[in-house]
């Protein structure tokens, strides 16, 4: 059902709009104004929290406030009125629906657009239509949204505007867009779609060291003085938790396969690039690219999705999606709550890229600058349990993928190398599957060659796909 197909009843009403694909509903953080202010077309209204991440949402004119709908805390649906302007809309712009936020370089918040729908029913509803004019801004189908201003610098710079991502309300591009793409960006991120669609091979860049992360700490408890008991409200990031670990549990069929694998030669390996590069290094990248190299590999069947369903006789039908490219969810513990964002084209990454990758999206889960595009897309995870403490874990499965595997905390331990006991550092893998598209022979064997890699960390150097 389209929720932004229900128009307001007042021509005065901003209802909320589409903020993702397949987003009914969305939590209010805050306001950013008040009943009685006069603000300006694209000033921020409101936080929104949809799934994980935060979207901004810009007022689509200029007006006086009358009325402010919900409250910091509750839930708003998709089409029911979030703001009501006083006086007539006549002259105002077609209010267009805003997209899920994307982290500027200075860390502010802009919108980048979803990608064009493939259904045409609800052009023209209360939230507006990308086509046409907006504003002076226009646009044709696959065409850039852009003033003339805009065109006439991408002219004069010799730069194909239909190429540009626009960061402006919208989608709209601006001039440091254009300008931004003519300084040496020969490609922009593009929305990936939603496993269980087949995600395309992106080109990516070497991404930056991010600054390094406090490590989470429990949010503290707090029982009012004389009371027994305390309720907290179970929303936000807690609540899509709670549905998305609902749901695995209640559709995967999950067993777990474990083992430990030793790390000596991987840790000396760690310290001498760490000490190269000058950079920190964990075991984690190195997990990581022995991943991409077992499922781009011989194991290509556990990087995939689900496009499961139940027919009318309570029998599941659909099929499974296998993709080429390997986009690793991370999973990062936050103040928040779990977060998994995506390292996308893992495997054409190597160790040293991945390790600056996992610290880029692990910073911009903790810093809640994470855009929805990046918490999505994923066709396997790692789960690093290890980074707190715990050896073997049962991860549950971030569905729709098949699998996911959890690196327990290294350790000193005894180890049998030709015959003779030794002590060495052992690492503890946790391998969970769904049983419904993988067999326990498969998981096995490749927990086994996992373990095979990670004891050549050599080869590991080098990305698993040119």
């Amino acid at each position: 059902m389209s929720h932004a197909k229900k128009a307001a009843a007042n021509p005065n009403d901003f209802i909320l709009p589409d903020l993702g694909e397949g987003v009914h509903e969305a939590e209010l953080l805050k306001w950013r104004v008040s009943e009685g202010d006069t603000i300006e077309e694209h000033q921020i209204l409101a936080d929104m929290e949809t799934d994980k991440a935060v979207v901004e949402v810009p007022s689509p004119r200029a007006g006086v406030i009358a009325k402010l709908h919900g409250s910091a805390g509750e839930i708003l649906k998709v089409g029911n009125a979030l703001v009501s302007f006083v006086g007539s809309a006549a002259a105002a712009p077609t209010p267009v629906a805003p997209a899920a936020e994307q982290p500027a370089k200075n860390g502010t918040h802009h919108a980048i657009p979803d990608a064009p729908p493939a259904r045409t029913e609800d052009a023209g509803t209360v939230v507006g239509s990308m086509g046409g004019s907006l504003g002076g801004v226009t646009a044709e189908a696959g065409k850039a949204l852009a003033t003339p201003a805009v065109r006439r610098l991408a002219r004069d710079l010799g730069v194909d505007i239909d190429r540009v991502m626009g960061t402006g309300l919208a989608g709209r591009v601006t001039d440091r867009d254009v300008r931004a793409f003519s300084g040496g960006t020969t490609s922009q991120p593009a929305a990936v779609m939603q496993a269980p669609a087949v995600v395309p091979v992106l080109a990516r860049p070497a991404v930056a060291p991010a600054p390094k992360a406090a490590a989470p700490r429990a949010a503290a408890v707090v029982i009012p003085e004389g009371a027994d008991a305390t309720r907290v409200p179970f929303r936000g990031t807690r609540r899509t938790i709670g549905a998305r670990l609902r749901e695995s549990m209640s559709t995967a069929v999950h067993f777990t396969v474990m083992d430990e694998v030793d790390v000596t030669a991987l840790d000396g390996l760690r310290k001498k690039l760490a000490a190269a590069s000058g950079e920190k290094v964990s075991f984690l990248p190195f997990v990581a690219a022995a991943v991409c190299r077992a499922l781009a590999g011989p194991f290509a069947s556990l990087n995939a999705t689900t496009d499961f369903r139940e027919n009318a006789e309570g029998q599941i039908e659909g099929d499974i999606v296998l993709h080429r490219a390997v986009h690793l969810g991370i999973a990062v513990d936050t103040e928040n709550g779990l977060m998994v964002p995506v390292l996308r084209d893992a495997d054409r990454q190597g160790v040293l890229e991945i390790s600056r990758g996992i610290a880029a999206v692990a910073d911009a889960a903790r810093t809640r600058t994470s855009s929805r595009e990046a918490l999505m897309g994923s066709t396997f995870t790692i789960s690093n349990v290890g980074s707190h403490a715990g050896r073997f874990a049962t991860p549950v499965i971030n569905i729709p993928e098949v699998a996911i595997l959890a690196v327990g905390r290294t350790r000193d331990g005894p180890i049998v190398k030709h015959g003779m006991l030794g002590i060495g550092k052992l690492l503890p893998l946790s391998l969970a599957c769904d049983h419904r598209v993988v067999d326990g022979a498969s998981a096995a064997l490749c927990l086994a060659h996992l373990i095979e890699l990670l004891q050549k960390p050599e080869d590991l150097l080098a990305p698993a796909r040119q």
